[in-house]
C-alpha cells in the first residue's frame, strides 16, 4: 500500500481478495470508530455505548428491522458477493486484533472495545444508505394531514412529481462528450450530496490486482470503489429519489396481534428485541410484523405498517466490485442489473468516447395508487406487483445533444408505464448545469470545479422579480420596503455568503411558502416542506390562479415585510451590515471530542457561513452539501480531480482527519493520482509463515 500526500491507499495485491482484505484493514486504521458508530446506528445498539440519549434512535432501527434484514439478506447473498464482504472482514478484523491497545480514543472516552466485524455488519451500513436517501413516509403523513385540513384539488398542486421542465437524462453528476471538451474524450464529474458528518461519509481509496484497477471514494465499512473509474471507464451517482415505501393502515387488534386483509383474518408475527442502555437497564421492544412490513407508525388508534424494498430478503446483491471491473457499457449496466439500490441514476462515460445514463435499483410496481399517502392495509388492492424490470428503467447512450445530467429531477417520462412518485429535486439545478455545459465547448476536467461551486438560483432570482414587480404596482415614495426591494432589484441571483440581497429572498420565500401553504390548508402551512415546493410555488405565483389569494401583490408585499422585520431581529436595522452566510451556515462537530470539555472544539469545523442554497449548483443548507467532488478527465486519468469534504481519517491527530476542508470550503480539488502515484510512505503485507 502506498500512501499519497492525502492519505489515499494505492493498493497493489496478488488477488483480487488480498485488495479487499488490504482495503478492509486500511479503512480500520482510518475510519474505525465511524464503523462502528454506522453499523450500531443501523442495528440499534447505539444506547448501548452512549446512554439513554441514543434510545430513540435504536427504537426506531429496531422498527425498521435492519439487522433482521441484514441477517436474511446475508443468507440470500450470491457466493461471489459473500466471499468479497468476508474478505474485506478479515481485514478489519486484522487491524482490530493487532490495535487493543492502541484504538480511536473515541473507545477510550467511552469505555469500550469494538467487536469484531462481519459481512452482516458490512450489510448494515448497505442499509444505512437505503435508510438516509429512500425515507419518504413522513411526506405521506404529512400530505394526508393537509388532504384533511384543507382543499384536496390546492394540496395536491403543492404535491408535484414534476415540474414539466425537467432536463431528461439530481447530488449532481453529468457526462459531456468528446464533441463538447478540449480533448475530445469525454469527461464526467460527481458530488454526492448528503448530510455533514466528521469524519465524512468517504474515504479514498484506489485497488489493484489482476483483472482490477479502480480508484474513486468508497463507503466506510463496505469494500470496493463506489464512485469512481478504472482504467477505461468512469461514471457517478445520484439519489434517484423514487419512493420505495409505503404505510399501511392494519385494522388491528393489540390484544392478539391478529388483523384484516381481504376479508380474512391474519396473524401478525411479535419479534422481541432488547436494547441495551449504558448504566440503566435494558429496554424490551415487540415489533409486530404483518405481511406489509413492521408496524411502525401509531396515530391514536391507527396502525401503520411500513413497507419498504429493504424487507425483501430476495432484493440484496453486491454487485460493486462486478462494475468496478467493468470495461464497457455492456459489462456496466449488467453489473446495474443487480443493483438493489437506494434507487440511484449512474452516470457512465468510457475511454471509447461513449456517454451513458441508467437509473437502477428495485422501484415496486403500484397498481392503480401512488403511494403518496397512507392506504387501507385491509385491501388487496395497494399490494406491489414486483418490481419495475431493469430494462425497463430510464436510460440514454450517446444522446445526440452530448450531454447527460442528472441532479435528482424526475427522468420518468409523463407516459410511463408504471406509477411514479417521490420527493424529486426541482429542475433548478439540472437546467443551469445543462445551461452552462451546452453555452461553450472545449470543456477541461478543472473547469467543471467551476460549475460544481456554481451558486446562481433560478426561483429565488425568479420570486425576487415578483416582489419587485409587486411593489412597483402598488407602492410610491419612500416606503419602507424601498431599501429591500431597491436590493432585491439590484441582486443578480447569486446566493453568495456576503451579500444581503440572498438572506432576504431566502426569509421571503420561507413567508411565500407557508402563505401558500396556509391556503391550501390552514393551520398546516407551518409544516410544509417538500422538494419539489418550489416548483409548487413557482406555478402559483405564475399562473395566480383564483381562490388562493384575494390579492397576490398583497401576499408577496407581506411576505417581504415580514422577511424584513425576521431579517432585523436576527442580524440588525442595517440593511448594509446583513450577511446571507451570518444566517446560512454549518457546524459540523465531531460526535464524541465535541462533548470534552475545553478541547473538544478543536476537533469541530465552523461555525462557518456558507454560499448556496436549495436551488443552486452547488446545493448547501445547513444540513446537507457535497459531500465529495470528482472530475474525470477520459484523455488522461491523470488530469482528473477528487476533493473529500473534510479529509481521509478519522484518527483526530492524523495530519489528514480535515487536511482537506480548506480546499472543499474554497471551491478548489486534488490532483487524483492513478497511474502516477507519488507515495508519501509505504505499509507492506506479506504472507505468515
Amino acid at each position: 500500500m502506498l500512501f499519497d500526500a492525502l492519505g489515499e491507499p494505492h493498493i497493489r495485491a496478488a488477488s483480487e481478495e488480498d485488495a479487499l482484505v488490504a482495503q478492509g484493514y486500511v479503512t480500520a486504521q482510518d475510519r474505525l470508530w465511524q464503523m462502528d458508530a454506522l453499523r450500531r446506528l443501523s442495528g440499534g445498539d447505539l444506547a448501548e455505548i452512549l446512554g439513554p440519549t441514543a434510545l430513540e434512535s435504536d427504537r426506531e432501527s429496531r422498527r425498521l428491522r435492519l439487522r433482521r434484514a441484514a441477517e436474511a439478506d446475508y443468507l440470500n447473498l450470491a457466493p461471489a458477493d459473500r466471499a468479497a464482504l468476508a474478505a474485506y472482514a478479515r481485514g478489519v478484523n486484522a487491524f482490530i486484533a493487532t490495535h487493543r491497545n492502541n484504538l480511536p480514543v473515541e473507545f477510550t472516552l467511552l469505555g469500550y472495545q469494538p467487536r469484531p466485524w462481519s459481512v452482516i455488519d458490512s450489510i448494515l451500513i448497505s442499509l444505512h444508505m437505503f435508510r438516509t436517501l429512500t425515507t419518504t413516509w413522513r411526506n405521506e403523513l404529512l400530505k394526508r394531514d393537509m388532504l384533511h385540513a384543507g382543499d384536496p384539488k390546492k394540496v395536491s398542486v403543492l404535491f408535484p412529481v414534476r415540474a414539466g421542465t425537467e432536463v431528461q437524462p439530481g447530488s449532481n453528476a453529468w457526462a459531456v462528450a468528446g464533441s463538447r471538451t478540449a480533448s475530445g474524450k469525454p469527461l464526467l464529474s460527481n458530488d454526492m450530496h448528503l448530510e455533514y458528518s466528521l469524519p465524512g461519509i468517504w474515504c479514498m481509496a484506489h485497488l489493484q490486482a489482476p483483472g482490477l484497477n479502480v480508484a474513486g471514494v468508497a463507503l466506510p465499512g463496505l469494500p470496493g470503489v463506489i464512485v469512481g473509474h478504472n482504467a477505461r471507464i468512469a461514471w457517478g451517482i445520484t439519489n434517484l429519489q423514487f419512493d420505495v415505501q409505503d404505510l399501511y393502515i392494519e385494522k388491528f387488534d393489540d390484544r392478539t396481534g391478529r388483523y384484516l386483509y381481504n376479508g380474512q383474518q391474519e396473524q401478525a408475527r411479535p419479534e422481541r428485541e432488547l436494547i441495551r442502555v449504558k448504566g440503566k437497564a435494558p429496554v424490551e421492544l415487540v415489533v409486530w410484523v404483518t405481511r406489509h412490513g413492521p408496524l411502525f407508525v401509531t396515530e391514536g388508534g391507527n396502525r401503520m405498517a411500513l413497507r419498504w424494498v429493504v424487507e425483501d430478503p430476495s432484493v440484496y446483491q453486491y454487485p460493486i466490485l462486478e462494475y468496478d471491473r467493468a470495461q464497457n457499457w455492456q459489462q456496466f449496466t449488467a453489473a446495474l442489473a443487480r443493483f438493489p439500490g437506494p434507487g440511484s441514476n449512474f452516470v457512465y462515460a468510457d475511454a471509447d468516447g461513449n456517454i451513458g445514463y441508467h437509473a437502477v435499483g428495485k422501484l415496486p410496481k403500484r397498481r392503480g395508487y401512488l403511494g403518496d399517502v397512507p392506504v387501507d392495509g385491509s385491501s388487496a388492492e395497494f399490494d406491489w406487483d414486483g418490481y419495475i424490470p431493469f430494462e425497463q428503467l430510464p436510460a440514454a447512450f450517446n444522446p445526440s445533444r452530448g450531454i447527460i445530467v442528472t441532479s435528482n429531477q424526475n427522468p420518468f417520462p409523463p407516459d410511463y408505464p408504471y406509477p411514479v412518485n417521490g420527493n424529486f429535486a426541482p429542475p433548478a439545478r439540472s437546467s443551469q448545469i445543462f445551461a452552462k455545459l451546452s453555452s461553450r465547448g472545449g470543456w477541461r476536467a478543472d473547469q467543471m470545479l467551476g460549475v460544481q461551486t456554481d451558486i446562481y438560483s433560478g426561483p429565488l432570482k425568479l420570486l425576487a422579480g415578483e416582489v419587485v414587480a409587486a411593489y412597483d404596482k402598488h407602492q410610491s415614495g419612500n416606503t419602507p420596503l424601498q431599501q429591500p426591494v431597491a436590493l432585491l432589484r439590484q441582486w443578480n441571483g447569486q446566493m453568495d455568503k456576503d451579500l444581503a440581497a440572498p438572506l432576504l429572498i431566502a426569509l421571503v420565500y420561507q413567508h411565500v411558502r407557508t402563505a401558500v401553504a396556509e391556503s391550501a390548508a390552514p393551520d398546516k402551512g407551518a409544516a410544509y416542506e417538500f422538494t419539489l415546493a418550489p416548483v409548487a410555488v413557482a406555478e402559483i405565483l405564475g399562473q395566480r390562479p383564483a381562490g388562493w389569494f384575494p390579492d397576490y401583490d398583497t401576499m408577496l408585499l407581506r411576505a417581504l415585510s415580514d422577511a424584513v422585520e425576521e431579517a432585523s431581529r436576527m442580524q440588525g436595522r442595517d440593511l448594509t451590515r446583513w450577511r446571507y452566510g451570518s444566517y446560512w451556515h454549518v457546524t459540523i462537530n465531531n460526535p464524541v471530542l465535541h462533548q470534552v470539555p475545553l478541547v473538544g472544539r478543536y476537533f469541530d469545523i465552523g461555525t462557518v457561513p456558507m454560499s448556496g442554497a436549495g436551488t443552486t449548483i452547488k446545493q448547501t443548507t445547513p444540513q446537507l452539501a457535497p459531500s465529495m467532488r470528482m472530475d474525470a478527465d477520459l484523455s488522461n486519468w491523470e488530469s482528473s480531480w477528487l476533493n473529500l469534504q473534510i479529509g481521509q481519517s478519522g484518527q483526530i491527530l492524523s495530519r489528514h482527519y480535515k487536511d482537506q476542508w480548506p480546499s472543499y470550503y474554497n471551491g478548489t480539488s486534488f490532483p487524483m493520482q492513478f497511474g502516477n502515484v507519488q507515495a508519501k510512505s509505504t505499509l507492506r503485507f506479506e504472507p505468515a509463515r
